[in-house]
């Protein structure tokens, strides 16, 4: 019986070990992750209950243009913060800071007293001078610290370009969106030691982190060519009552984007946001994210494939001086496509390939399109860059409407040479005749030069990038040649200035309207550029639904020739011959 009480005794005692040891160690275990594991986020947690934090907003970077002039900026305003528990008298607060804010004393009054936080924004974006009145009063559990508001130089220029932001100061659309991980910065922050019902404790020092400032972008833009372009649209959409009247400038030998007008557009100070489909639709940027038919500027890309195949050896292209048939119409898969012209025995005067560019006659680029066949034709459109993104620095861009060649029928083809059955986008268009003016080269559209501090100390460079090369030079220099014709001779006529050796090529394209014409409405556009033969500049403008005339030659191509004029005596650029 003893024999048995000891040995049931130590069974006990042992176990009473192992258990003290078991628990010994689930203390440790605890403790460890209390200390290690999760000791960061009960610090953080702790801080968060003893101490009250007043955010210190980053300053947003700046917007430059290419010359260094200010288009984005931020006036120093100020947050107010209430805290509710620190208060002393909610009814004498609210009676000083509705009469310093110049609102209504009940509706601060609410605000402070219905809180359920214990802290609440009073309000955003107030002015320094109001600031400063109210520092005087040194009012109980009132704080207040710097934010930021948007402030944009010239109001509506360059707005669709720009875009703007939030009212907590985030990107929303445009540059603003696209390059706000850059702009925007790092928050701080004003702690203060508080007790456990959020009062400040006196005679405690605040903690201040510093906030850190955004950095700055300069753009490509030249602000004086974006005001010459803002002004010549204003005046396009009001001289035609037009939709829209647009224009985007390139420099054909970088891709960089000089200038991007578009009418209608926004007041980027005074963005009204109760009416979210409005403010979408004009704060778009159409040259980027909307497509159209362009008609015959296309025409440009169809007589350069033609060009590039005949010196490469190809025997089904055309020879510069081969004379096409000169009836006005063609038959394609029972489809009549005819000539614009208007002449009685259904013949016009025996045309060249130049002469086809100045006259613009539709079938002779349809009998093009269907000698260099479906699959050299689409070689050449993807070398210029269609059905694809161009690749701009910028948030929606369109790859455009392109058929699958696998699908494209004979008549689909031959459309497509006179810039029917396909749809682009004005940057797409732009850059794939940059590219026929430089000497083939296709390059990335770019609209950010660098990315700085306040220091000055460059982030980043934005260099040009050539893409691939859409065709040789030599075919470059015989099309600039034929499209410096087509504006001196030619359609093109109303954007020739004498000594700047312009081309272009004039486009007049219908509009469709669930599926089918819509009677009466029309684009009308000129592409070109100057020098011809050393490119400095190009324009594409786009006058959507004009009224009265509708032509390309005559709408379009005026307010490019006054948009070289400008650029001309603003560069002091001096006439070649």
């Amino acid at each position: 019986y003893e024999k048995f009480s000891i040995t049931k005794i130590r069974k006990r005692l042992f176990a009473i070990i192992i258990a003290i040891t078991f628990s010994f160690i689930a203390v440790l275990g605890r403790l460890f992750y209390v200390q290690i594991i999760d000791g960061d986020y009960l610090q953080i947690k702790a801080l968060d209950q003893w101490t009250r934090e007043i955010p210190v907003i980053a300053k947003r970077g700046v917007i430059t243009d290419c010359n260094g002039i200010i288009l984005a900026d931020n006036d120093d305003t100020y947050s107010i913060f209430v805290r509710k528990n620190a208060v002393k008298s909610v009814d004498n607060i609210s009676e000083t800071l509705a009469s310093v804010l110049e609102t209504d004393k009940i509706s601060v009054y609410d605000r402070i007293s219905n809180a359920k936080a214990s802290e609440v924004t009073l309000k955003k974006h107030v002015d320094k001078s109001k600031i400063s009145n109210l520092y005087n009063y040194s009012l109980d559990g009132v704080y207040f610290s710097r934010d930021n508001t948007r402030r944009y130089k010239y109001d509506n220029y360059l707005s669709q370009v720009l875009g703007f932001t939030s009212s907590d100061g985030y990107g929303q659309s445009g540059l603003e969106l696209y390059y706000d991980k850059y702009l925007r910065g790092t928050d701080g922050e004003i702690l203060y030691e508080t007790d456990i019902i959020g009062k400040e404790i006196n005679h405690t020092v605040p903690l201040y982190k510093c906030a850190i400032d955004g950095l700055n972008i300069k753009l490509t833009i030249d602000a004086e060519i974006q005001l010459i372009a803002e002004n010549v649209m204003e005046r396009a959409i009001t001289e035609h009552n037009a939709k829209t009247a647009e224009v985007i400038i390139i420099e054909p030998t970088t891709g960089e984007i000089k200038a991007m007008a578009i009418k209608p557009c926004i007041n980027l100070n005074n963005i009204v946001r109760d009416n979210v489909q409005e403010l979408y639709r004009l704060s778009r940027n159409t040259l980027i994210s909307d497509v159209y038919e362009p008609g015959s500027t296309f025409k440009i890309i169809t007589a350069s494939a033609d060009i590039e195949e005949y010196y490469k050896g190809n025997v089904k292209a055309y020879s510069t001086e081969h004379i096409f048939n000169s009836s006005r119409y063609r038959y394609v898969d029972g489809q009549r496509i005819k000539c614009w012209s208007n002449h009685e025995n259904g013949k016009h005067n025996a045309l060249n390939l130049s002469g086809a560019l100045n006259n613009s006659c539709n079938p002779i680029f349809v009998d093009i399109a269907l000698s260099l066949g479906k699959k050299t034709f689409y070689e050449y459109i993807n070398k210029f860059g269609f059905g694809n993104n161009a690749g701009i620095d910028f948030n929606g861009e369109s790859q455009g409407m392109l058929l699958p060649e696998s699908s494209v029928k004979t008549v689909d083809l031959a459309r497509i040479g006179f810039g029917q059955t396909i749809a682009v986008t004005p940057l797409q268009l732009a850059m794939a005749v940059c590219s026929v003016a430089n000497g083939g080269t296709y390059y990335k559209p770019h609209l950010v030069k660098e990315i700085y501090d306040n220091y000055g100390r460059i982030a980043e460079i934005i260099k040009p990038q050539a893409k691939g090369q859409s065709i040789s030079k030599k075919t470059s220099e015989i099309m600039s040649s034929m499209l410096e014709s087509v504006v001196k001779d030619g359609s093109g006529k109303h954007a020739y200035i004498e000594g700047y050796k312009v081309a272009g090529k004039t486009g007049t394209a219908q509009k469709y309207e669930n599926g089918a014409i819509a009677q009466g409405k029309y684009i009308a556009s000129f592409i070109g550029y100057f020098p011809s033969n050393d490119p400095k500049y190009l324009a594409l403008v786009i006058v959507d639904e004009p009224e009265g005339q509708y032509y390309g030659s005559t709408v379009a191509a005026p307010y490019a020739k006054e948009i070289f004029e400008n650029i001309i005596k603003l560069k002091n650029i001096k006439a070649l011959v």
